[in-house]
C-alpha cells in the first residue's frame, strides 16, 4: 500500500483535535478538522488561528507561517468528506463503543491504504481496530496537551497493527517534530498508567491530609523536575477524565493503585472537575 501522507483528517475539535490539526498543518499537510457540526469544527480552527496569533507575538511563529498553516485548513461535518485523507487521525470522547462505531463508519468511506489512529490515551487499541475493515492500518496515536508545545507521542501497536503502518506513524510523527514512543497495546499504555498512578497517590496524600495541594505539587516540581504537579495537571485534564480513566485502569489492571480515591469521587459528583468548572483542586 501507498503509506506517503499528503491529507490529514482530524475527527474532533475539541482540546486535543484542534491541537492535532494545528500540528498537522504547520508541518505542511492538508488538514481537515471534522466536528459534528460546522459551528463546532469552525470553533477549532477560531482556537488554532489564536494560537498562532500567539505564537507570532511571542516570535515563535512567523506571520507568513501561520497564514500557510490556516490556509491549509478547513473545516468539514461530514466523514465523506475525508475520504480523500492518507491518515486520519480521531480525537473524540474516551468510549470505546463511540470509538468502534466511528471507525467501522470510517473503514467504509476511506481509502485501502488510509491509516486510522485513536488518540485514545488509555482504551484498547486493539479492540478500536477490530472494528475496522482493515485493522492491519490501524494504530494509536496518544498526543498530549497542548499539542502544539507538547514534544511527546505515544504511539500504541495494536496486536493487528502492520509494521508499514507503524513505519508510516513515525514519519508523520517525525515531521510535525515529535519525539516518539513506542508500546504495546495494553492498559494505559506508559505514558497514562504511570500518570495516573502518580496523580492518585497525589490525591491519596490530599486526603489523608499529608500536605496541601500546593505543597503537594510544589513537592513534584521542585524536587523531581514535574513541569506541573500532579493535582495541577488533574485540573487541567479534568477530574472527570481522570475518574473514568481510573476507572477503566482498576477494571483491567486489578491494581488497588488505580483504585478511584473517596474524594475524587465527591468532587466529580460536586461538578468540581478542574480548570473547565473554574473549580478543582485549585480555583481558577
Amino acid at each position: 500500500m501507498s503509506l506517503e501522507i499528503t491529507h490529514v483528517g482530524v475527527l474532533g475539535a475539541g482540546a486535543m483535535g484542534h491541537g492535532i490539526a494545528h500540528v498537522s498543518a504547520m508541518a505542511g499537510y492538508t488538514t481537515q478538522l471534522f466536528d459534528l457540526s460546522m459551528p463546532l469544527a469552525n470553533a477549532g480552527l477560531e482556537k488554532i488561528r489564536k494560537n498562532l496569533d500567539v505564537g507570532v507575538e511571542k516570535k515563535k511563529v512567523t506571520p507568513a507561517a501561520r497564514d500557510a498553516a490556516m490556509g491549509r485548513l478547513s473545516a468539514v461535518d461530514s466523514l465523506a468528506v475525508l475520504g480523500g485523507c492518507q491518515l486520519i487521525i480521531e480525537a473524540i470522547p474516551e468510549k470505546l463503543e463511540l470509538k468502534q462505531k466511528t471507525f467501522a463508519e470510517l473503514s467504509k468511506v476511506c481509502g485501502p491504504d488510509t491509516l486510522l489512529a485513536s488518540n485514545t490515551s488509555s482504551l484498547s487499541v486493539t479492540e478500536i481496530a477490530a472494528a475496522a475493515t482493515r485493522p492491519e492500518r490501524v494504530l494509536g496515536m496518544h498526543f498530549f496537551n497542548p499539542v502544539h508545545l507538547m514534544k511527546l507521542l505515544e504511539l500504541v501497536r495494536a496486536y493487528q497493527t502492520s509494521d508499514a503502518t507503524l513505519a508510516a506513524a513515525r514519519t508523520f510523527g517525525e515531521k510535525i517534530g515529535k519525539e516518539m514512543v513506542v508500546v504495546k497495546d495494553s492498559p494505559g499504555f506508559a505514558s497514562t498508567r504511570l500518570g495516573v498512578a502518580v496523580g492518585l497517590e497525589a490525591i491519596r496524600m490530599l486526603e489523608e491530609g499529608v500536605a496541601s495541594a500546593e505543597d503537594i505539587d510544589r513537592a513534584m516540581e521542585l524536587g523531581y523536575g514535574f513541569p506541573m504537579g500532579p493535582l495541577k495537571l488533574g485540573d487541567l485534564v479534568g477530574l472527570d477524565i481522570r475518574l473514568n480513566i481510573a476507572e477503566y485502569l482498576y477494571q483491567e489492571l486489578g491494581s488497588p493503585t488505580f483504585r478511584p480515591p473517596q474524594l475524587l469521587k465527591r468532587m466529580v459528583r460536586a461538578g468540581k472537575l478542574g480548570r473547565k468548572t473554574g473549580q478543582g483542586f485549585y480555583t481558577y
